[in-house]
């Protein structure tokens, strides 16, 4: 008798042991693919501050591939004069204010995931519309190269180049030159988007080929008129969606 219950005894322990290392391996399994869909769940884009502040932007990567993309702009916000809604070469949004190129290189950033590089200068340009009309004319006539204060590190991460910019005395604003002079983007394809007063784009992509002989710069860019910017957002999102960047 007291063999049989030995017996009973040990095959009851045995399943014990078996279901709790069965529960073991499901809980370990469980974790693993918890902390693997986390590590892949993107992280959320960084805030862009203002023109003055900007930096160096990162944003995150589309889940189609946009890591490849850079937008790059030059945008000075203008302090005075006009509203943030009529002819501003600013837009609040979300009660952030940010210059135009700014705010529409943040609407690119949002449908392609790439990342965003605000093209900045040593030199702090007039906020005031009267002098930085004259200080932008000058540094033409003068044929200058302001220098930068932030540079791009990892080039050769990127297939597509964004290229935002205001359209100044119609022409590229001084620090485009600079830019498109110090970096090589050869077998890169570039594309254009500007604001303007009313003169589109004039010349300045045919300025961006000449810089860049062996990159491929698309004729097709936006160019959004300063008075247009406030309500551009679905233009901007069809312009992007237009250009085919990301895989279905």
């Amino acid at each position: 008798m007291s063999k049989n219950l030995l017996k009973i005894s040990g095959i009851f322990l045995s399943a014990m042991l078996v279901l709790s290392l069965g529960a073991c391996g499901s809980s370990s399994q469980n974790n693993t693919e918890d902390t693997r869909q986390e590590s892949q769940t993107p992280a959320p884009a960084a805030e862009a501050g203002n023109d003055v502040d900007s930096s160096t932007e990162t944003g995150t990567a589309a889940e189609a591939g946009g890591g490849n993309i850079l937008i790059a702009y030059f945008s000075v916000m203008e302090t005075d004069g006009v509203d943030t809604v009529a002819s501003a070469s600013r837009v609040a949004v979300d009660g952030e204010v940010l210059g135009n190129n700014q705010y529409i290189a943040q609407i690119i950033q949002q449908e392609t995931g790439g990342d965003l590089f605000a093209i900045e200068t040593v030199q702090e340009y007039p906020t005031t519309h009267d002098p930085l009309l004259e200080f932008a004319y000058n540094e033409r006539a003068e044929n200058a190269r302001p220098e930068l204060a932030a540079h791009i590190e990892n080039l050769d991460s990127y297939d597509v180049i964004f290229l935002g910019y205001p359209n100044w005395n119609s022409d590229l604003p001084m620090p485009l030159y600079t830019f498109l002079e110090e970096y090589d983007f050869s077998g890169k394809t570039i594309i254009p988007f500007t604001t303007h007063g009313g003169s589109g784009f004039s010349r300045t992509i045919q300025t961006i080929s000449e810089l860049q002989p062996n990159a491929t710069v698309i004729s097709d860019g936006l160019a959004i008129s300063r008075n247009s910017v406030s309500d551009a957002e679905s233009d901007v999102i069809d312009w992007v969606n237009g250009l085919n960047l990301t895989e279905e």
